[in-house]
C-alpha cells in the first residue's frame, strides 16, 4: 500500500511543468543531438501533410484538436501517439512537411492525452525517441519558445518513464521505453537519474526476455526483429552521445541476430508465427546490418522451440513448442505444430499472418488460420478478452532426426484434450533434395470428433483439384507441385493471407473425414477484406460481436480401429525436445527401440498403413468408458519434374 502511494506521489510530482518556480528547467535544445537512422516513406509523408495517415492499410484522419482518438483501437492510438511517423515527413523533405511536423507536435503539446495513454511507458519511450531523433528536422529552426516547450515536455516524459520502471513483463516493447529514457538522458544529461535507471533496468529486461539460444521469449519472428531494431537504436544513441558502448547490448544483438536470420524464408521475409508478417526483406537486411557484427545463422533453436529444416532449395519451419508465457503472449497464436514450407524464393504452405486491430486480429490468432489441424472448429488455446492466452496445451513435444540429408520430425500436443479428449501427433519427413515433403497426422483419443487438416497456400500459388478429387496440382514460381493424401477427403477452399500490408485472397488445402462431401470454393478475385466474404474461409471465430468466422465442413463421424487403451501424453525423448512438462510423463506413445527410419517409414513411403502409436491420454489415471478412436491422415507434397 505504501509503495503504491509513494509511486503515485512521484508520478504527480513528475507531471508538474518545469516552468513552475523552483522546478528544474530543460535546455532549449538537446545537449547531445541524436538522429533517427531509419528511412521513411515519402508517399506516407505526403498523406500526412494532407491531414491523414495510414495504419494497417486503413486511412485515419488526423485531428489536431483531439489526441484521445477514442474511436480507434488501442494499437492504432499507440502508433499515433508514438510519433514514429515523423520519419515519413522527414523523408518527404519539403518545407511544408517540416512546418506540418512542427504544427502537429505543437498541437500535442497544447492538448496531451490523459491517462492511461500518458502512462504507457513504451508509447512514451517511442515518442521521446521520435521527437529527439527528428528535433533537427522540425524544431531546430523554430523560435526559442517552441523549442523550450518541446524540451520541457521531454523532461516531464522522461521523469514519467523513469518512475514507471520496472515495467511489467510485456515483451520487446519494454525496450522501447528504455530507449526513450536513454534519449532523454543524453538530451538532458543534468538529469543523472535517467541514465542510472536506464542501465539498471536494461540488464533486467535483457535477462528476462532472451532465452539461452537467442530466441526472444515472445517466440515471434516479428518480435525478434523489433527487439533487434530497438537494441540497435540504443547502441546508436549511445555512440552519438559518446557514451561508453554497452557490452550487454552488443552481446544481446549477437545472440538475437542469428536467430532472426534463421527465421527468414528464401525470399528474405519472416516466417509467419505468433503475430508476424513477412515485411520487406530490405528493411530486415538493414536492421540486421546495423545491429550485428557477424553474419551468423542460428544452427538450432531448442529453447525457442522453432525448427528450421533446410534440404536442397527447400525450407521447412515447424513451431515445436507451446505459446509463450503470460506477459509475452499478447500476440501469440494458437498454433503449436503449425508448419510453413518454401522452395527457393517461393512460399508454398503458409500461415495466414496477423493483424494489429479489427476483426482480423482475433481470427488470425486461431488455430484454423494456420497450417495445422483444427478439431471441431475450435482452437487448441483459449484467449481472454484482453488478448492473453488463458488455456494452452499442457504438453508440446518435438523430436528431430536426420540421416543422409533427409529429416524426420515427430511432435505432439494435448491442446485438444480438454473438452475433446484428443491428442494430435504430427510426423514429418523432408527428403534430401527438398522436393519431397511428407506427413502423417494422427488424432487419437476418447471419442469421435470432427476435424480439418489445413494447408494455407501463399497468394502467388495457383491451385486446382483434379477431376477425380484425389490430388491437388499447384503452379508456383514456374514449378509444379502435387499434393496427395490418404485417409480423408481432399478439398480446395478459399482462404485469406495477411502476411503483407492487408488481407488478400488465397487458397487452402483442407483434408476432412472421408464421409465429408464438401465442395470446392475458389478464391474470389478482388476480395480483399473480411467484409467481402473472405473471413469465413479461415474457419476461425472472432469473439465478441463480430460475425462467426468458422467454416469447418459438416462431419458425420470418425474412423475407429483396434487401437489399444490410450496412454498419457508425455515425454517422447530424442533430440531437441521442447515444451512444458516434457519428460514428466512416462507413458509415451513412441517405441524407444524404434529407429528414426522405422518410426517414419510410413511417412516416407506411399501412404497405405499407419505406423503411429496408440491414442490420446487420459488425465489423472481415468479409464475411458468407450473404446479409443484414432484417425490417421497421410499426405505427400512433391515437386513434379518438368
Amino acid at each position: 500500500m505504501f509503495g503504491r502511494w509513494a509511486r503515485e506521489a512521484r508520478l504527480s510530482f513528475a507531471r508538474l511543468p518545469p516552468s513552475l518556480p523552483g522546478m528544474a528547467r530543460a535546455p532549449d535544445r538537446p545537449v547531445h543531438m541524436i538522429r533517427d537512422i531509419w528511412p521513411g516513406d515519402p508517399d506516407h509523408g505526403a498523406l500526412l501533410v494532407s491531414g491523414a495517415c495510414r495504419f494497417e492499410g486503413r486511412a485515419i484522419a488526423l485531428r489536431a484538436y483531439d489526441w484521445e482518438y477514442d474511436d480507434l483501437a488501442p494499437e492504432a492510438r499507440d502508433w499515433l501517439q508514438s510519433f514514429t511517423w515523423l520519419r515519413d515527413l522527414r523523408a518527404l523533405g519539403s518545407d511544408e512537411a517540416r512546418l506540418y511536423a512542427r504544427a502537429i507536435v505543437g498541437s500535442w503539446l497544447d492538448q496531451p492525452p490523459i491517462d492511461p495513454l500518458v502512462l504507457n511507458a513504451p508509447t512514451a519511450g517511442a515518442r521521446l525517441a521520435a521527437w529527439l531523433g527528428h528535433f533537427d528536422f522540425f524544431a531546430a529552426t523554430a523560435n526559442v519558445s517552441f523549442r523550450q516547450r518541446v524540451m520541457d515536455r521531454i523532461l516531464v516524459e522522461g521523469r514519467l518513464v523513469s518512475i514507471l520502471l520496472p515495467l511489467p513483463e510485456q515483451g520487446w516493447r519494454n525496450l522501447t521505453a528504455l530507449k526513450g529514457l536513454l534519449a532523454a538522458a543524453v538530451a538532458i544529461p543534468s538529469q543523472t537519474g535517467f541514465l542510472q535507471r536506464f542501465h539498471r533496468y536494461l540488464d533486467q529486461e535483457l535477462a528476462r526476455q532472451i532465452l539461452p539460444d537467442g530466441t526472444l521469449r515472445e517466440r515471434s519472428p516479428s518480435a525478434q526483429l523489433e527487439a533487434v531494431r530497438e537494441l540497435t537504436e540504443i547502441s546508436v544513441i549511445m555512440r552519438m552521445a559518446q557514451l561508453p558502448p554497452s557490452e550487454a547490448v552488443q552481446s544481446a544483438l549477437n545472440r538475437l541476430s542469428p536467430v532472426l536470420r534463421a527465421l527468414r524464408h528464401g525470399d528474405g521475409g519472416l516466417a509467419l508465427f505468433n503475430g508476424s508478417k513477412e515485411l520487406d526483406d530490405r528493411h530486415i537486411d538493414r536492421i540486421i546490418q546495423h545491429g550485428a557484427r557477424q553474419r551468423l545463422l542460428a544452427p538450432s533453436m531448442p529453447d525457442g522451440g522453432f525448427w528450421r529444416i533446410a534440404a536442397g532449395k527447400a525450407l521447412l519451419f515447424v513451431d515445436g513448442a507451446g505459446p509463450p508465457p503470460t506477459g509475452y503472449d499478447r500476440d501469440a497464436h494458437a498454433a503449436p505444430l503449425a508448419i510453413e514450407f518454401s522452395h527457393g524464393r517461393q512460399r508454398l504452405f503458409v500461415n495466414c499472418g496477423s493483424a494489429e486491430t479489427g476483426r482480423w486480429k482475433h481470427a488470425l490468432r486461431e488455430t484454423a488460420a494456420h497450417s495445422a489441424v483444427c478439431v471441431e472448429g475450435q482452437s487448441c488455446c483459449d484467449f481472454s478478452p484482453d488478448g492473453h492466452i488463458v488455456r494452452r496445451p499442457a504438453h508440446v513435444t518435438m523430436q528431430h532426426q536426420t540421416q543422409d540429408g533427409a529429416h524426420w520430425l515427430d511432435g505432439q500436443h494435448d491442446g485438444y484434450h480438454p473438452g475433446h479428449g484428443i491428442t494430435w501427433r504430427r510426423r514429418l519427413y523432408l527428403g534430401p533434395t527438398g522436393d519431397d515433403l511428407r506427413g502423417e497426422e494422427v488424432l487419437s483419443g476418447e471419442r469421435e470428433v470432427a476435424f480439418a487438416l489445413r494447408f494455407h497456400l501463399h497468394p502467388s500459388v495457383r491451385a486446382e483439384l483434379s477431376p477425380e478429387g484425389d490430388e491437388i496440382l499447384m503452379i508456383a514460381g514456374g514449378a509444379i507441385w502435387r499434393f496427395r493424401q490418404e485417409g480423408g477427403h481432399l478439398g480446395l477452399e478459399r482462404s485469406v493471407y495477411a502476411g503483407g500490408e492487408r488481407p488478400v485472397p488465397c487458397f487452402q488445402i483442407v483434408v476432412g473425414p472421408r464421409e465429408e462431401t464438401g465442395q470446392i470454393r475458389p478464391a474470389a478475385p478482388g476480395s480483399e477484406t473480411p467484409d467481402e466474404g473472405l473471413a469465413p474461409a479461415l474457419g476461425a471465430n472472432d469473439a465478441g460481436s463480430e460475425a462467426d468466422l468458422r467454416s469447418d465442413p459438416p462431419v458425420t463421424g470418425i474412423h475407429r480401429d483396434g487401437a489399444p487403451d490410450s496412454e498419457p501424453v508425455g515425454d517422447t525423448g530424442g533430440v531437441g525436445e521442447t515444451g512444458e512438462g516434457a519428460g514428466s510423463d512416462p507413458g509415451a506413445i513412441d517405441d524407444p527401440d524404434e529407429s528414426p527410419q522405422e518410426r517414419a517409414a510410413s511417412v516416407k513411403t506411399p501412404p497405405e498403413t499407419s505406423s503411429a502409436g496408440s491414442g490420446a491420454g487420459q488425465r489423472d489415471g481415468a479409464v475411458s468408458p468407450i473404446r479409443p478412436v484414432r484417425r490417421v491422415i497421410q499426405w505427400v507434397m512433391e515437386h513434379v519434374p518438368e
